[in-house]
């Protein structure tokens, strides 16, 4: 079987606040501002715009007739985005404290031997931004 797209659906207390989050760190966003609105928002990531949504808590909860996972204890998921250089990883580091979001690993040189910052949204959804090695 073969679809055309693939998305994810978050959910988050305060569709404002994200929408402020991700518009900091730059992120362009899916539909016009009349497709949003006090129960969702969603934005384009990447060359492929990949979608997010990111509905209120209730209504994705109603959605899927039960509970979502609590991202603030525990991780659901994390996404991974590409980065050209460390500086750029640096720089999504420092816009995402700006934006209101938490650094869980510093932008450095980990352990793995892999340059990259592990972050959070104000709703706990975690991100991973490092730099491309070429046979990734």
């Amino acid at each position: 079987m073969k679809f055309k797209q693939i998305w994810a659906n978050f959910a988050v207390e305060n569709i404002e606040r994200t929408e402020k989050f991700y518009r900091h760190l730059g992120l362009e966003r899916n539909g016009s501002p009349s497709e949003s609105g006090p129960e969702m928002t969603s934005f384009k990531f990447g060359e492929s715009d990949f979608v997010i949504h990111f509905f209120k808590k209730d209504q994705l909860e109603f959605a899927m007739n039960g509970k979502v996972a609590d991202s603030e204890n525990g991780n659901e998921i994390i996404f991974s985005i590409s980065a050209e250089s460390e500086d750029e990883v640096n720089l999504w580091a420092q816009k995402v404290l700006e934006a209101g979001g938490k650094i869980h690993k510093e932008a450095k040189r980990q352990e793995d031997g892999y340059y990259y910052c592990v972050f959070a949204d104000p709703d706990g959804h975690k991100f991973n931004v490092l730099r491309v090695v070429k046979g990734m």
